[in-house]
């Protein structure tokens, strides 16, 4: 057993000896970087001091759901860790490196995590730091003070939140030479707001650092261009606080007047604190967050690094310039990241249709050059397309209808010199697309469609039959024929289905656009819009309608009713796969999941189970819907009252236009008919995409089994933690475990990820953020960004976390935060302080949640009022009262 380490023993591999804080200072300072000297408390100190006195707690607080039971146990926690007594040789281990840093040396004792400081989750401000420690006694006391810090309330909650068990986790303790600063601050080698890794942002203020970190002051802010070494932004704060080191120990703060007028470092110093943050960033590859103070005698020392744990990662791409990418995983509404197989199946499609357009991919598997998957989600080059004049206009309107905010970061971005349109021949962008339209019949599609709905319908069907039918296989095909299906399937026509069924709705959505056109000076947008209600033979609609029904059975039925209302979800899967529920429920299930078993939360993922593999989400959506009484609600009755609000509006308008002139009439209600009878066909795409995409995860499931019966894997799952090649190779003898352990972790970090960027820079700049700081609304708030995305609604105005309550969603206001405050963050939809710089703890811990931030906003607690609504736009830095 090490009770104590100096810096200069630590080596990378000792996370678990002396946690995150005290690792990197140990490897910096061994790296030969500023660091103030000092040693090191191992978490062998810790557990040999806390022992077993505290395991009959940990479960009971992972499973703390309120507040006040979380913050009982937590207290009982550090009550029984500061009544340890330390044992004897830890006092002497301590003694002894501590006179050697000289005779009562001031001391910062700083907590040190094994569940710190990690790549995807700082721990920022979570657990204690005492500044200013003299005299033996008074260290040790402060060590066991940082001991009980790993269970405050708020270190508790992080911890429940990030999915960190309480039992692995441990605490050492660094004890540094303190440094008598001047000017303290910290340092992001990477713009945390908007994802410049040119970009060094800086923030400063006079005396320690502490001051900055908890966001107790409005502190000078700098971004240089560490490139070119210009500093591009500027401002300065007033910096009416300060803490410094009392004289015999312990700090003082000190009220002072505004001196916003001057700097508290030169050009000089900044560009010198930028180079040494380039040297940490060179020494760890990577972006890190670290805290810095500038001493009285002009020399700057570095009090910690860590990485910058909320940027993106940038797209591997080797193509010139700078280049635009766009989430088409969250185009599909899907946050989470994609599992390997997931995104290969996503490449061979995206392969299949660059072959389409006459553009197949040297390496199909690998998918189209324009597709990335960054983050483990699906990004698309889109930059040629932003720089055709055609493509351009199609993308700004496409997503104007789809996604209102992708389409004004396009127009923002389509105003930045890099890019300006390159002008092309209109037939060499559109000769492509339009064979592949002439192709698959489309323009014949929207003419049946046009003529005759019932035709379209039955077209649909039938190409779902023809679907169904060309996706079986042989019971007894090998596992490599069932590789080469599904390569074959996905790499293939398969996508055609896309334009081949979309074509209906596309003739709808013509028919709208006429009727419009026609409702000029008659009808405004909003009163067309109930002619979409009620939409006929959208098969999004008919499943939901379906289950309803399938709810009302079970009601109607005593056994079925019974079941549901008795068992929990678990043991109604249970039941279910054993064919031992009710029999109404029984076949009512089994008729469902027939038909739309394939479907599943997150289904454009093929790695994702299906309703028909676990249907406990079904299960518990009926469990609530029985909970409901029978007249709270009734999709069908609803469903039946916007058809007839539909059918009302198109002879209402039909009406007006005949008033004009009978033939408008005439035309207005043909084209109103048309829209609403084949508008609703727009779901059937991806309902057979998906259908699809279910029966490939079946053959893959199959894969999975052998590879798990030969030990390739460990269970038949891990099958979907592969992708096709890694599958072929497994079949080949190759032992995949390490490969699929490796996949998983890297997933679960990602699972943990709140924010993903619409549009992505090529350089790893969140394409928002730079539209954002173009649209200065009037009357807003202004302040600095501090945590990027937008949100709307209530607002809540907090002067005291002691027994605040934040409803799911709303907007905390608070004067400023520290690390006390962190536990209203979980259920917070947005943050707004009046102090504090973007570097300051809580702008840390805001983008670790992944809810929109902006500090430093003077006066907001009385500017804004419980309940109002407020807009925080965390990247423009602004705040935008409703009046």
């Amino acid at each position: 057993m090490t009770m104590l380490l100096a810096f200069a023993e630590i080596d990378a591999t000792m996370i678990d000896q002396v946690g995150g804080k005290a690792l990197n200072l140990g490897v910096m300072s061994s790296a030969g970087l500023p660091v103030p000297g000092g040693f090191c408390v191992t978490t062998d100190a810790y557990r040999e001091a806390v022992g077993d006195r505290l395991d009959d707690l940990l479960d009971k607080l992972a499973a703390a759901q309120d507040p006040d039971s979380l913050g009982r146990l937590a207290a009982e926690a550090r009550g029984r860790v500061l009544a340890a007594e330390l044992p004897s040789e830890l006092r002497a281990a301590v003694a002894e490196p501590y006179a050697a840093l000289g005779e009562d040396e001031p001391v910062a004792v700083r907590s040190s995590a094994t569940a710190e400081d990690l790549a995807y989750a700082s721990f920022a401000g979570q657990q204690d730091t005492y500044l200013n420690v003299v005299g033996t006694d008074a260290l040790l006391d402060a060590i066991q003070r940082c001991w009980a810090s790993l269970w405050t309330d708020r270190a508790v909650s992080y911890r429940n939140a990030t999915g960190i068990d309480h039992r692995g986790v441990a605490l050492a303790v660094v004890v540094q030479r303190m440094v008598d600063a001047a000017t303290a601050g910290v340092m992001f080698t990477a713009n945390p707001v908007t994802g410049s890794r040119r970009e060094t942002v800086i923030d400063a203020s006079p005396g320690l650092g502490e001051a900055v970190v908890s966001g107790a002051v409005n502190p000078d802010h700098f971004v240089v261009d560490a490139a070119t070494r210009t500093i591009t932004a500027r401002r300065l704060g007033d910096k009416r606080f300060m803490i410094t080191s009392r004289p015999g120990g312990g700090t003082e703060q000190h009220e002072l007047d505004d001196r916003s007028a001057k700097p508290c470092l030169d050009d000089q110093q900044i560009l010198q604190l930028v180079d040494l943050g380039l040297r940490v960033q060179d020494h760890y590859q990577a972006p890190q967050d670290t805290e810095w103070a500038l001493g009285k005698e002009g020399q700057f020392w570095l009090t910690q690094a860590r990485p910058i744990t909320t940027l993106y990662p940038v797209p591997h791409q080797n193509r010139p310039g700078t280049r635009v990418f766009m989430c088409l995983s969250l185009a599909q509404g899907l946050t989470r990241p994609m599992t390997p197989m997931g995104i290969a199946a996503v490449r061979l499609i995206g392969s299949s249709v660059a072959t389409a357009v006459g553009r197949r991919p040297a390496q199909p598997l690998a998918g189209p050059e324009a597709m990335h998957a960054v983050g483990q989600r699906i990004y698309l080059d889109v930059t040629t397309a932003l720089r055709n004049r055609i493509g351009r206009r199609i993308m700004i309107a496409a997503f104007g209808v789809m996604e209102a905010r992708a389409s004004k970061v396009l127009k923002t971005l389509g105003e930045r010199p890099e890019f300006s349109l390159i002008e092309a021949p209109a037939h060499v962008v559109l000769r492509p697309v339009a064979g592949v339209l002439i192709r698959n019949a489309v323009p014949l599609r929207i003419l049946a469609g046009l003529l005759s709905p019932r035709l379209a319908y039955r077209l649909i069907d039938r190409t779902e039959r023809q679907v169904r039918s060309s996706l079986t296989m042989a019971a007894n095909a090998t596992a490599e024929q069932r590789l080469d299906f599904v390569q074959q399937r996905l790499g293939g026509g398969l996508f055609m289905l896309m334009p081949r069924t979309i074509a209906y709705a596309i003739a709808g959505l013509m028919s709208l656009v006429v009727a419009r056109r026609l409702l000029r000076g008659i009808a405004e947008g909003q009163e067309i819009q109930p002619v979409l209600r009620g939409l006929p033979h959208n098969v999004t609609t008919e499943m939901d309608l379906k289950l309803w029904r399938l709810t009302q059975s079970i009601r109607e039925d005593e056994a079925s009713r019974a079941a549901f209302t008795t068992s929990t979800v678990d043991e109604l899967a249970r039941r279910y796969r054993n064919r031992a529920l009710p029999p109404v429920a029984q076949r009512g299930l089994q008729a469902f999941l027939r038909r739309f078993g394939h479907r599943a939360v997150a289904e454009i993922d093929l790695g994702m189970p299906r309703w028909s593999d676990d249907p406990s989400h079904l299960l518990g959506v009926i469990s609530n819907y029985l909970r409901l009484r029978e007249d709270e609600i009734d999709p069908v009755t609803q469903f039946q009252h916007a058809e007839a609000q539909a059918t009302t509006a198109i002879a209402d308008l039909s009406r007006r236009a005949s008033v004009r002139n009978p033939l408008r009439g005439r035309l207005v209600n043909l084209a109103l008919r048309r829209a609403h009878a084949l508008v609703g066909l727009r779901e059937s795409p991806k309902f057979m995409l998906i259908v699809a995409l279910g029966v490939m995860r079946d053959q893959l499931q199959q894969v999975g089994r052998e590879l798990a019966a030969s030990g390739r894997i460990e269970q038949g799952d891990d099958v979907f933690f592969l992708d096709l090649r890694d599958a072929r190779r497994g079949l080949a003898g190759e032992d995949l475990r390490s490969i699929v352990k490796a996949r998983r972790e890297a997933y679960e970090m990602e699972l943990r990820r709140r924010h993903i960027p619409r549009l992505l820079l090529s350089d790893g700049i969140e394409a928002e953020a730079l539209a954002a700081a173009a649209d200065r609304p009037d009357g807003a708030l202004a302040g600095s960004p501090a945590s990027a995305g937008t949100v709307t609604a209530p607002a809540r105005v907090v002067l005291d976390p002691v027994g605040a309550h934040l409803e799911p969603g709303e907007i905390l206001v608070a004067p400023s935060t520290d690390p006390g405050w962190t536990p209203l963050f979980l259920t917070a939809g947005g943050l707004v302080m009046e102090m504090g710089g973007s570097n300051s703890h809580g702008a840390v811990v805001a983008r670790e949640y992944g809810i929109p931030a902006v500090v430093g906003v003077p006066d907001a607690t009385q500017k804004i009022s419980t309940g109002q609504l407020i807009t925080v736009d965390g990247a423009a830095g602004l705040v935008s009262l409703a009046h």
